[in-house]
Order: C-alpha cells, then structure tokens, then sequence
C-alpha cells in the first residue's frame, strides 16, 4: 500500500479516507505507481483485447427497452451479467437497483462494526451507470450498426456507461485485483427526467448501503478527458389551473385556465435572471395542456415547469417567485379560478471541492494518460452524494455519440479503452490493490 498524503488516513480495512489537502505531486507518484503494477497492467490487456465483448454486451441490453419507472427486464439483465462475472452480494434492492459487490475480503462488517470504528470500517465506494432512458414505453429501442457506430435510442445516453461498467468489472476479475476497499457496483434506475434520481437516492438515503458509501463514481456517456464535478440543481413543477368552464360566446369572462397560465408564463419569463455574477438560473415551460375544443373555455390546463440553477438559494428564490407570480394572477381573477402547483421533480445544487482527494486522483491519472481534464456543471446521479458531502464525479465512459435523447441517438466506441484505463486507475486509486 502507498503512503498517505496530508489531507488523507489509514482507515481499518484499507483504502483512503478521502478528506481535502492531498497533494498533486503526492497524487502523481502514487497514481504513477499504481499504473506500473503487474495486476493493472493484466486489467489493462483485457480491456485492449475483448472490446468486441462490450460491443457485444451493449447491443445486447439496448435491445430491452429501459423507459422511464421500467426499467426491471434490463435490471434483470444486469444481474445475470453480474453473476456470471463473479461479483458477490448480487441483488435488486427495494428501488429496483441492480448491485453487486467486489472486494474487502471474506467478513462483510456489520453497522455495529461500522459504528465502533466512526463509520469508516466496511464503506464502499460505489461505481454506477443508470439503466433508464428518456424514451417511453413501447419505443423500439432495436439498436442497429452503421460501421463502428450503434445506432438506436439510448445507445450513447447511456448504454455507453453500462457497458463500460461491464467492462471494468471484467477487467478486475481477469487480473485477480482484489480491492482493499469493496467496491459497489450498481446498474441504477431513475437518472433521466421525472426519475428524479430515485435510485441514488435510495442508495444514499433509505437503503441498506445508506450511510455506508464514502466515495462515488458514475459512468455517463461518451468522451474521454471529461467529468462533471458540479451538479447543477433543478426543481420541477406542474401548476394547474381550474375554473368553471363554460361557451366560449356566451359564457365569455369566466376566468380561462389556458391565459391564466399563460399571463403567468410571460411574467415569469421577465423576471427570472437567465445569467447572474454567480450563478446561471434557466426556467422553462416544457408542456402545455388543457381544454376540450376551440369553442369552449376550458375547465383545466396545466404546464410542466423546468427551473434550474448552480445556485440552491437561486433556486429557492424563484421557486417563491413562481408560487407568487401565479397565485397573484389566479387571485385576482375571480370567477372560482383555483391554483394547484405540486412538485415533481427536484435535483439537488452541489459542488466538489477544489482541493477534493479524489479531484486529485484524477488530474493526476488524466496527467498520467496525458489527457486535458474538462470539468462540466451537469446533471447527473453525482448530484445526491455531492450534496450530501460525500466526494463524487460522473465521469464520461469513452468514445463518441451524438443525437442524445432523440430517435437518432448513435455511440460510436473507437479509442474508449483510453477512458476505461481511466477510469480504472482513478477507482483503483480510491479503493487500494490486493491479489496475487
């Protein structure tokens, strides 16, 4: 095992605690010792050699459809994968997550364990790619082959993740690379749109690895030097709009739901900052709906709101500021007009340090395969732990794709084994080195 740096412990079990301070030159020996070690080496040989089994594997779980709360055949998918690569511990939790365990030897330390030790002994870090799309249910999502590229739905976004997941997965097995620090793999559910990241959330906050998970990485379409680091926050809402209804001739000045809300939209647009000093504050209305003909004053209609921010406070602000916006302009109304807005969605703002132990780890590994790091604002799994101060990145699983959340959605895998070394060597440093 290396030595630690200022800003890191030992910890019972192996592994480093991650904790600010840790040097850059620190962090480029260590990551430059661990790549010359004979098991990465074997891990990295397999990647090289069996890239047509990640072709192979993503081809296969692109064509079960993953649509937003379906996610389970896929799911089910990942489990079979996961046992026939020898991980431990495989199961679907309550969320319909798909997990695996690598590593930490033979004893799995119990919460008592845990608990004696300050919370450090038995934690995992937790390696991840979402099984869900955007697509909904009954798009064919058959994925077809031009060349090098997959084309289908969610062949990028994030077929891409998953199957570079598989990847390492393989990779350790083959090397017989042991990790000091278990590692937990998830096939997650809930990433994409109204999913509202209810897999992570579950991992983090109610099951059973809750409070058990120190350090996380997430797999997340294509590229090669790129990571987001910060996770920009968002709060959905879908405000309704009722009232009597009625002709639109004779029963002309009713109040109407559709301008109701459409004043409201306009006002809005005014007053929320698309761009500020400190933060960037975005709200759109994705979806508009209502009423049952062109002659008749409608008895309902609703929009789908979108507002986001680097900012929590930003976004606590103007989520006040729709609430009043609206509720002024329904008020003053009359005519029985009510006011319903009802969250649906809500992603947490968050930020990793700058001097992060594993923002460190990875300059140093993107230094190590000369690469340019990119750090990226985005909105990712990374967004629960990040906020709840455990150290997380999404990392891009290699590649190239294009047409991400439509019909003609392609990933085109030529040059990922640079990103998959990558990613190995920024785990690998993470959770220590054991085997044979």
């Amino acid at each position: 095992m290396w030595g630690y740096g200022s800003g890191e412990r030992a910890v019972p079990g192996g592994g480093r605690v991650l904790m600010t301070g840790s040097g850059t030159a620190l962090a480029q020996h260590r990551i430059a010792r661990l790549a010359s070690q004979r098991l990465v080496h074997r891990a990295f040989h397999w990647l090289h050699l069996h890239q047509p089994q990640l072709r192979m594997w993503q081809m296969a779980m692109l064509a079960i459809p993953a649509p937003p709360f379906g996610e389970e055949a896929r799911a089910l998918w990942f489990l079979e994968r996961f046992r026939e690569l020898g991980l431990g511990n495989v199961h679907l939790d309550e969320e319909g997550n798909a997990l695996g365990e690598l590593g930490g030897g033979e004893r799995r330390p119990t919460l008592s364990d845990e608990a004696a030790e300050g919370g450090a002994h038995g934690s995992f870090i937790l390696v991840s790619a979402h099984l869900d799309t955007v697509f909904p249910a009954g798009t064919d999502t058959t994925p077809t082959e031009d060349g090098a590229r997959i084309l289908g739905p969610g062949s990028c976004d994030n077929a891409a993740g998953l199957s570079g997941m598989l990847g390492l997965i393989a990779a350790l097995k083959f090397a017989g690379i042991e990790p000091e620090v278990p590692i937990l793999f998830a096939a997650n559910v809930g990433e994409e749109g109204e999913g509202d990241l209810r897999g992570m959330h579950h991992l983090f906050e109610r099951g059973e690895y809750s409070g058990r998970i120190r350090a996380a990485v997430a797999l997340e379409g294509s590229g090669t030097a790129t990571a987001v680091d910060r996770g920009l926050g968002s709060r959905r809402f879908r405000v309704t709009v009722t009232g009597p209804g009625g002709h639109s001739w004779t029963d002309a000045g009713a109040p109407n739901p559709i301008l109701l809300l459409a004043r409201g939209l306009v006002e809005l647009a005014d007053r929320v900052s698309g761009a500020g000093a400190e933060a960037r504050t975005t709200l759109s209305a994705g979806q508009i709906g209502g009423g049952t003909s062109i002659n008749s004053i409608p008895e309902t209609a609703s929009v789908l709101l979108d507002l986001r921010s680097t900012d929590p406070f930003e976004l606590q602000r103007h989520e006040l500021e729709i609430h009043r916006t609206f509720e002024l302009i329904v008020g003053r109304s009359g005519g029985g007009a009510k006011l319903a807005i009802e969250v649906i969605g809500s992603r947490p703002a968050a930020a990793l340090a700058a001097d992060a132990g594993i923002l460190q780890t990875l300059k140093a590994v993107d230094r190590h395969l000369g690469l340019r790091t990119e750090m990226r604002l985005g909105s990712t799994d990374a967004n629960v732990p990040l906020a709840m101060g455990i150290p997380a990145l999404a990392m891009a699983a290699g590649g190239t794709g294009g047409g991400i959340h439509t019909l003609a959605e392609w990933y085109d895998p030529t040059g990922r084994e640079t990103a998959l070394r990558r990613l190995l060597l920024v785990i690998l440093d993470l959770v220590g080195v054991g085997g044979g």
